[in-house]
């Protein structure tokens, strides 16, 4: 057995979870609604506060859409309860960032001004001029934009400007060694 597949999903209080014939899952919450279709072979059940997920037979195809299909609707249900957050840091001499609207601002060294708008779903928070906070109920869509802003300037290795998570360590390279005495 897939050992993420077995395990049984627990869904909070206040989180509905409907289970349609063609295996469409709608998951709602204090945070919003999410729903996704799954693969047919896959038998999801819910049994009070328990969703679990079968498998027909041990078939390559099958073990793999196990352990997938149990993943994808535990972030379901932690998504539309908590919630998923990325942090990003803006790190450079005059590098910040500013929120107009729906609109994140950006500048990052360019001859102009980065502007990205939110997408549906997503909320960008900007605490400081040069932090980033991202939150939203599907953690696909959440690090998707997240990973679309660091895009705009990924950090670079000689001194570590540009966008870059919270957590992310970058390996910094050494500059040049100048001449060398003969």
């Amino acid at each position: 057995m897939s050992r993420i597949g077995k395990m049984p999903i627990t869904v909070p209080a206040g989180v509905d979870v409907n289970v349609a014939p063609d295996n469409t899952v709608t998951v709602k919450g204090p945070k919003g609604t999410l729903t996704q279709t799954f693969n047919a072979n896959m038998k999801i059940t819910v049994d009070g506060g328990v969703m679990t997920v079968e498998r027909p037979n041990d078939e390559k195809e099958n073990k793999a859409l196990h352990g997938l299909t149990r993943s994808l609707l535990n972030n379901m249900v932690v998504g539309v309860s908590e919630g998923f957050k990325k942090e990003l840091e803006v790190n450079g001499v005059g590098y910040r960032v500013s929120k107009e609207g729906k609109t994140l601002v950006m500048n990052l060294g360019y001859s102009h001004q980065v502007r990205m708008d939110e997408v549906e779903g997503v909320t960008v928070e900007v605490p400081s001029a040069n932090s980033i906070i991202i939150t939203g109920a599907d953690k696909q869509k959440v690090g998707q934009f997240a990973a679309e802003v660091r895009e705009k300037r990924p950090p670079e290795p000689y001194k570590g400007k540009g966008i870059k998570y919270v957590d992310e360590y970058i390996i910094r390279k050494e500059g040049k060694a100048g001449k060398s005495a003969k």
